[in-house]
């Protein structure tokens, strides 16, 4: 296993199967990290086979401290690598045969229906303050694209195009927004996030009381307060919009490596979590 073979796999990730740049990321940084670890345990000098060094590899993970899940992904990015070995000719035999992986426990999903959803934006519009304004923005785009919170708080004034109708994602990936959304953008742009900006060489998008960007934890309180106004207690989170654009996106025929790239996943794998609701969910 060499960097010219990881290189060789990602050539073919992109070239062949089409994979979005933060796939094509997360197996180079997963491949690193094993080659980094077989390099090490071949240093010491013990001859070990492709099958023990990936055993050990693995007990390394638990040891490391990564969840389930994290392991499970690390080691399906060791067996889609081996199997291009295999596919190309670089090995004979797939050393990952035989490696186990964790078991992944799956939590309910949350959804909220139309209504629900409704209920919860009708809070923020019972208030004319910038700040309820900004709230209604910010849930009208999570609900509308299915952002990781994290990617909600980070934007800044020039991730949003207006004309194009799309929010561009740590420069890598560009979510799609309708016309609507668009004029909503445009007007708080132009009014309330204006009434609540202080020093204009600001660039975030979303502003706290104080002119300054607003919080992962700040706007996860904000949702946790609408949802207890609303009725709709513990259910809803920013994790729970994005489940709810998912399966939106679902039921109106998109498939999944679509919704991957929507959604932003490294692997497809997190994607298929919607693909196995249960139909009665789906409806």
């Amino acid at each position: 296993m060499t960097e010219l073979d990881i290189t060789a796999f990602l050539q073919h990730l992109t070239q062949d199967k089409g994979y979005s740049q933060n796939t094509v990321a997360a197996y180079r940084n997963d491949l690193t990290q094993m080659a980094a670890f077989i390099a090490a345990e071949e240093a010491k000098g013990i001859l070990e086979s492709y099958d023990e060094l990936l055993k050990g590899y693995s007990l390394k993970l638990r040891e490391k401290g990564y969840s389930a899940a994290t392991t499970a992904r690390k080691i399906a990015s060791a067996r889609t690598f081996f199997k291009f070995m295999v596919d190309s000719g670089r090995v004979k035999e797939n050393p990952t045969q035989n490696l186990s992986s964790p078991q992944v426990s799956r939590h309910p999903l949350n959804f909220l229906s139309s209504s629900e959803y409704q209920k919860l934006l009708a809070e923020p519009a019972k208030l004319s303050t910038p700040e309820a304004k900004r709230d209604t923005v910010m849930l009208e785009l999570l609900y509308a694209t299915g952002l990781r919170i994290s990617e909600l708080v980070s934007l800044n004034v020039k991730d949003i195009d207006l004309k194009q109708h799309c929010a561009h994602i740590d420069g890598k990936r560009q979510v799609p927004f309708d016309h609507n959304l668009s004029q909503i953008l445009g007007d708080f742009l132009r009014n309330a996030r204006l009434d609540l900006l202080y020093d204009e060489r600001e660039e975030a998008l979303f502003l706290n009381r104080r002119g300054k960007r607003l919080t992962r934890q700040g706007f996860w309180q904000i949702i946790k307060d609408y949802a207890s106004k609303a009725g709709l207690g513990n259910k809803v989170t920013p994790q729970t919009l994005r489940h709810s654009f998912a399966r939106r996106k679902l039921q109106s025929g998109t498939d999944l490596r679509q919704l991957q790239q929507l959604l932003g996943h490294a692997y497809i794998s997190s994607t298929k979590i919607y693909e196995r609701l249960p139909s009665r969910q789906r409806e």
